[in-house]
């Protein structure tokens, strides 16, 4: 079930906080460095954020996050995440499927590590193409990508 989550309450914020830090914990393994700026976001900081917020719960367990906003009719996903115990299940497709159809607007962006291969591989999936690459002032080289 998917479903908006109230991140302005510090329970939920933890919820959340709790999964981005599992998920994030193998990106950045991923990606091979011990600084990943994810991993430093606070549940103070998703709680304090303009963004929304949509999970995938699973038994009522929060299994995966979306974080989306909308800007004069851009769909820019912040961050797709997913529980490690329920990678390969589909979820973060459910998710882009849901956020797609449900916030149709002229056009959706998302950015990754450029060597996040199955992030890419899901983006692209949904029509996403890479638009640019780019070295952020963390030293993690990134890929923005565009749906139009």
């Amino acid at each position: 079930m998917i479903a908006k989550l109230a991140h302005q309450n510090s329970d939920e914020a933890q919820r959340i906080y709790t999964v981005f830090q599992q998920s994030y914990k193998i990106e950045a393994q991923l990606i091979g460095t011990d600084h990943f700026p994810p991993l430093s976001r606070s549940a103070k900081e998703i709680s304090n954020a303009h963004t929304d917020f949509y999970g995938f719960l699973e038994h009522g367990q929060l299994a995966a996050v979306i974080e989306i906003e909308i800007v004069e009719q851009t769909l820019d996903i912040h961050s797709l995440i997913v529980d490690p115990v329920f990678f390969r299940k589909g979820i973060a497709d459910k998710l882009m499927r849901y956020v797609l159809s449900a916030f149709a607007t002229s056009k959706a962006i998302v950015e990754t590590a450029a060597v996040n291969e199955p992030a890419i591989r899901l983006y692209r999936k949904h029509g996403f193409v890479i638009t640019k690459r780019f070295t952020p002032s963390h030293g993690i080289e990134k890929v923005a990508m565009s749906l139009s």
